[in-house]
């Protein structure tokens, strides 16, 4: 690991000739939204409003060997934007603009800052729609482009990186490098664009983003679809994704974790007289249009051994179901005093299995084990709760509990994770899940990025 310099007294007056800066930022700026990854504070934070702000703080810390890591709003959940080794860390909240829609193109380009939910409210409301939606809206789209953020909508209109045409982002030097554009294709050599996209912040700084946008559907509804085990409940999405609905989003949900998010809302949940649920969206040209395609939808899950399906097609009833849904992981979070998330993706068909050895896992070390996911590209999200258990024996716990799930997970062929990144929280079991030689691959490309090893280190990889 490099060996780096700590900001001295010069250092921050040359920063702070540069744009604002805060030294001693304080915990908000030491963790992101799992606390069990550790508080790493900062010596000073930085807040840019320009591309020309980040390309000299970044030639400066480049001479100086100073560390920098890049934060949005902090919503992650693996430790990816927290100052594992101190220096400075480089705020986008100041780089908040949207710097222009281009209907002819039907692209948007706005710099990292932006908040997803302002963003998607801003073309919705002129016609037009950015389809990527994580569970936590509150993310920045630069925060949602270093991870590749998924979310429910990615089992019909794909994942960030779908859906970024061009960045302009500066290198750890501070030199400043234009990849993509408001282009429909392009092969012109390799593909550094998809290199940075889930790049977690390591390669380089974005500081402006060209999104692709798409005609807004004209009208939504869902189903709630309860079923009597959770293999009937994953066997049915099979027949649903091959009867050519094309659902918006396929949900499936632990009866476990209704009343927990029930108490965390203060609202009732339509149905809780089954052990699992799948939560289907659906969109289209108008109502008819999108009403017959429920319709049909209904009729292949209750031939598929459904219990019944419910129909919400009102703002109100839409809201419910997804506000319920949005809210499972703060129900958890709440429910506990501390816990740690597996964020596997596997192929849609071992969902079941391994959802089955999950529970075989909770049986076994007495542990609480929520979980609920994309029933639709098999990323499923499992929360172990630590419940008052003694900090030695949830750790023991945890530990094996952890890698027991992650072994799991590559004997059924899936990966350590579908959307929420690798951070410092992740790294030893991506290398197990992968190997060494693709981990010397990925530590090669960081070193041609970054061969200080200034840029967000010891995230993703360790050099």
């Amino acid at each position: 690991m490099s060996q780096y310099n700590k900001l001295t007294k010069a250092d921050i007056i040359a920063v702070s000739a540069i744009c604002e800066i805060k030294t001693n930022p304080g915990e908000d700026y030491a963790r992101d939204e799992m606390p069990i990854y550790g508080e790493y504070f900062p010596e000073a934070a930085v807040f840019p409003q320009s591309a020309d702000n980040v390309s000299k703080i970044m030639e400066y810390c480049h001479e100086k060997n100073i560390p920098v890591t890049v934060r949005g709003a902090g919503t992650g959940l693996c430790g990816g934007a927290v100052a594992k080794f101190g220096g400075i860390l480089l705020c986008t909240e100041k780089m908040n603009r949207i710097l222009e829609l281009d209907t002819q193109n039907m692209t948007a380009t706005v710099e990292p800052g932006v908040l997803l939910m302002d963003f998607s409210a801003y073309v919705l409301e002129r016609g037009l729609f950015y389809p990527p939606e994580p569970g936590e809206k509150s993310a920045t789209l630069g925060g949602n482009v270093m991870t590749n953020a998924g979310g429910m909508k990615a089992v019909k209109y794909g994942v960030t990186r779908d859906y970024v045409l061009g960045l302009e982002a500066v290198l750890p030097d501070g030199r400043v490098i234009s990849v993509g554009g408001k282009l429909a294709k392009n092969c012109s050599g390799y593909s550094l664009l998809h290199l940075l996209i889930g790049s977690e912040g390591t390669l380089a700084v974005i500081t402006k983003i060209i999104l692709k946008l798409i005609p807004k559907p004209q009208k939504y509804i869902s189903l709630l679809v309860p079923f009597d085990s959770l293999d009937t409940c994953i066997s049915a999405v099979s027949s649903l994704l091959l009867s050519n609905l094309s659902p918006v989003a396929v949900e499936f949900i632990q009866s476990e974790v209704i009343p927990e998010a029930e108490q965390y809302l203060g609202k009732e949940f339509p149905d809780k007289s089954a052990n699992a649920y799948l939560l289907l969206s659906f969109d289209g040209r108008s109502r008819e249009e999108t009403e017959e395609i429920c319709g049909l939808a209904a009729e292949v899950c209750l031939s598929s051994g459904a219990r019944d399906a419910m129909f919400a097609d009102t703002t109100e009833r839409l809201t419910g179901l997804w506000d319920m849904r949005g809210a499972f992981l703060e129900a958890i979070k709440s429910s506990t005093d501390e816990m740690d998330e597996c964020d596997v993706v596997v192929p849609r068909d071992k969902i079941a299995v391994f959802i089955s050895y999950v529970s075989t896992l909770e049986q076994s070390y007495g542990l609480r084990i929520r979980y609920f996911g994309h029933a639709g590209d098999g990323n499923i999200h499992i929360y172990v709760c630590r419940d008052g258990l003694p900090k030695n024996d949830w750790r023991k716990k945890l530990d094996a509990v952890m890698s027991a799930l992650y072994e799991r997970a590559k004997e059924l062929g899936g990966k350590v994770s579908g959307e929420h990144g690798i951070g410092h929280a992740k790294i030893d079991f991506l290398r197990q899940s992968e190997g060494d030689l693709f981990m010397e691959m990925m530590e090669n490309i960081k070193r041609s990025f970054d061969p200080k090893n200034i840029l967000n280190p010891g995230k993703v990889v360790e050099l």
